[in-house]
């Protein structure tokens, strides 16, 4: 029945003068999540619309549900397209299209007419009357309500004519790649990849970092992240995973450092592995799935021990999150599953029996003085290994 849809943004239109460049990009992201759906699409924009219309047969649940992973959009509208042949031929199309759609339920409807085009003969108003009044003929089970209605029909009158009345939600956001780039501190949990994706729906292309430690993490934990960052290109575009071998580091951190501070201190070496590596990646933000008082490294003294290190900003999307609101984001995302499975990463290594909850910056540098960890450092970096996940 549908060959088209109509796609509405919602910031994007804000914009101003660089209006046109949010557009662009969103156009361009739409292409590149239909490049894996069966069909041949032609997207456009037009006069304030962006429309994705079919040049083949195509999958609808296929296109629709590639459409939902889009950041930009807010809806998407299953719309028929038609020229104008005057008013007796959009009123057979309307009431068609009501009646093939809803049969004979029994539903109230409004129609919402709008005129784009000015010079067209009858005004919204008597477009929306006499297009209600040929409903009603065709449709006796139906009723108006022009405050609350079951359903509204839209028409309009552009250089086209656009005939819808459903709106699927689209999630919303921005464009990836219209706000930078960032760095994505990936661990095997629940938490990082929803911070991913939340940063990814403000606009921002990110990559990902990961930190491994055998023989005390297994390849199976990697795998997991891995397959983690697969799950997350359907809405973050491609994703540049970079691995750092961490072992060495934590094993002097155990050996050196009080055991109290283990954690805040493999947290600081780990943002200064990842601005060396965020730098090379032309990455200016760090993102991590801290929330305040989830875990003792996430305290705002741990916290703010942590970016004391970092040259860079450091943006925490789940901070004011409870983790009820995360797992259902993680679920709604299709990653909950993956970061469940039972595959610890390095963060669970030599965890100590009772962290410092509240510590200081003070006590912190101290502890990390006792050992210079400047050369594994640069070694980890120099042994990072990166490859690049892809839309499936």
């Amino acid at each position: 029945m549908y060959q088209s849809f109509l796609i509405k943004y919602a910031e994007i239109a804000i914009k101003g003068k660089n209006r046109h460049l949010f557009e662009d990009a969103l156009v361009s992201q739409i292409c590149h999540a239909l490049r894996e759906v069966d069909g041949e699409f032609n997207v456009r924009k037009e006069q304030g619309r962006i429309y994705v219309e079919a040049e083949s047969e195509f999958d609808y649940e296929e296109t629709v549900e590639a459409l939902q992973h889009v950041f930009g959009i807010v809806g998407i509208c299953p719309v028929i397209m038609a020229q104008d042949e005057g008013f007796d031929a959009l009123a057979q199309m309307v009431v068609a299209h009501v009646k093939e759609v809803y049969g004979d339920k029994s539903l109230t409807f409004k129609v919402d007419a709008r005129r784009a085009r000015k010079n067209y003969p009858m005004t919204s108003m008597e477009i929306n009357a006499e297009l209600g009044g040929r409903i009603l003929d065709a449709c006796p089970n139906m009723s108006v309500d022009v405050h609350d209605p079951d359903v509204m029909v839209h028409v309009e009158i552009r250089n086209q004519i656009n005939i819808y009345s459903s709106e699927i939600p689209g999630p919303g956001g921005m464009p990836v790649g219209t706000n930078g780039r960032a760095m994505l501190l990936l661990s095997g949990g629940i938490d990082s990849p929803v911070a991913g994706y939340r940063m990814a729906r403000r606009g921002v292309h990110i990559s990902a970092i990961h930190y491994v430690s055998p023989p005390y993490t297994s390849d199976r934990a990697q795998e997991k992240v891995e397959q983690l960052c697969q799950e997350l290109t359907p809405y973050c575009g491609n994703i540049a995973f970079f691995c750092v071998p961490f072992t060495e580091i934590q094993e002097a951190i155990k050996k050196y450092c009080p055991e109290e501070y283990f954690t805040v201190i493999m947290r600081r070496l780990m943002m200064e592995i990842a601005q060396k590596i965020a730098a090379k990646d032309n990455c200016l933000a760090l993102i991590t799935g801290e929330s305040v008082g989830q875990v003792a490294s996430q305290t705002m003294q741990a916290i703010a021990c942590t970016d004391a290190v970092s040259k860079i900003p450091v943006f925490r999307p789940l901070i004011g999150s409870d983790k009820t609101e995360i797992v259902e984001t993680a679920r709604a995302i299709g990653t909950f599953e993956t970061s469940t499975l039972p595959y610890e990463d390095c963060c669970t290594v030599f965890t100590p029996k009772h962290p410092k909850v509240r510590p200081s910056l003070e006590e912190v540098e101290k502890a990390q003085a006792k050992f210079d960890f400047t050369e594994m450092v640069d070694k980890a970096v120099a042994g990072t290994t990166m490859k690049v996940f892809e839309l499936n």
